[in-house]
């Protein structure tokens, strides 16, 4: 005969044990959440996308976004950056009308162009990385020009729809007209100052004079900040409106970016390690050279010794205004610079 009473004593304590370690579980639940519980209290990452208004390389804007991204700085604002580049130069101030894009990189005159265009694109500058402009005026090093004084004669080339305000500015600070010079539009090709086709070619500072380095050409730059113009160059941006909405997003993808381009300045082959990661096809020393000559553009100034990288006053943006506007560069006037820049996001500064 079978002892059916010792099975029974025998699954009721076991009944009994389980039910018991289930209450105890139920109270530790209850004093110390899990991770679960934990990770609830945590916010999700806030999605933003940052498209610079050029291919992948480095500029100081750029790289300052490369750092952040590689480096955790997005991460320690609790930002979650999509990194898109433009397609089409142009394309990014589109996309950041329509909200497709929240943050992008601008020159400054290009900022204010799209404050007088038709119709109007508001643009904000969050941060002012370039301190003075982009463009230059290159010549051959054994062309015997050793001034734009000696531009009397030669022919110069330009870029664009018409003669730019710094190449008027260079001409009106050495006293010579325009009827002196012979003025070319021309393209991108490097080649058409060294086989003599133009004496005096425009060049963006950071990027082709090391590009005809490399070619065997040194060259002389001009640019009309040495003689008094109050260029600028690139800055971070958004839309008023999107600033406006989310403050405080916005102020931690500034910082991040800021504290990216400090870390840059003080990793800089790191920097360039970082750069390659969206840029494989690039060469490593033209970005160095590109790297080192925005970084002495961005640290360079006033405003920079008296607010850091980053920095920009109403005053500066009224002199590249003022600037543009006697030299027809601007449709019309913007009759309150306060709205193209904000200053309620400061320069990073150590983690301040």
């Amino acid at each position: 005969m079978k002892n059916y009473g010792f099975a029974a004593v025998l699954l009721a304590a076991l009944f009994a044990i389980v039910a018991f370690a289930a209450c105890n579980d139920d109270d530790d639940a209850s004093e110390t959440p899990g991770p679960n519980a934990i990770s609830a209290t945590v916010a999700a990452p806030d999605e933003v996308t940052f498209m610079p208004g050029f291919k992948p390389q480095a500029n100081l804007p750029f790289v300052g976004a490369y750092v952040a991204q590689e480096k955790g700085f997005f991460a320690d604002e609790n930002l979650e950056v999509e990194i898109q580049h433009v397609a089409t130069p142009g394309d990014n101030f589109r996309l950041l009308a329509t909200g497709q894009v929240q943050f992008s990189t601008s020159d400054a005159t290009a900022l204010l162009e799209k404050w007088t265009s038709d119709p109007v694109i508001e643009v904000v500058s969050l941060a002012l990385i370039g301190q003075t402009g982009q463009q230059g005026f290159a010549v051959l090093a054994d062309s015997g020009i050793e001034s734009p004084a000696d531009w009397a004669g030669k022919i110069a080339g330009y870029k664009g729809s018409d003669v730019p305000p710094d190449y008027l500015a260079i001409l009106e600070a050495n006293s010579l007209e325009r009827s002196e010079v012979e003025e070319v539009r021309v393209g991108f090709e490097p080649q058409l100052l060294t086989e003599g086709v133009v004496d005096i070619f425009p060049v963006f500072i950071a990027n082709e004079p090391d590009t005809l380095s490399r070619l065997g050409f040194e060259t002389i730059v001009f640019t009309a900040a040495d003689y008094g113009a109050p260029t600028l160059g690139l800055s971070y941006v958004t839309t008023p409106e999107y600033a406006a909405e989310n403050p405080d997003i916005t102020a931690r993808f500034t910082r991040a970016v800021l504290r990216g381009i400090a870390y840059a300045d003080a990793n800089r082959e790191e920097a360039i390690d970082i750069v390659l990661l969206y840029a494989p096809q690039e060469d490593r020393e033209h970005q160095r050279f590109m790297l080192d000559t925005e970084l002495e553009m961005a640290q360079t100034g006033a405003v920079y010794e008296n607010l850091g990288v980053g920095g920009q006053t109403l005053a500066q943006w009224q002199d590249l205004h003022d600037f543009l506007i006697e030299h027809e560069s601007l449709p019309r006037e913007i009759a309150d610079l306060s709205v193209v820049f904000t200053e309620d996001f400061q320069a990073y500064d150590g983690g301040e």
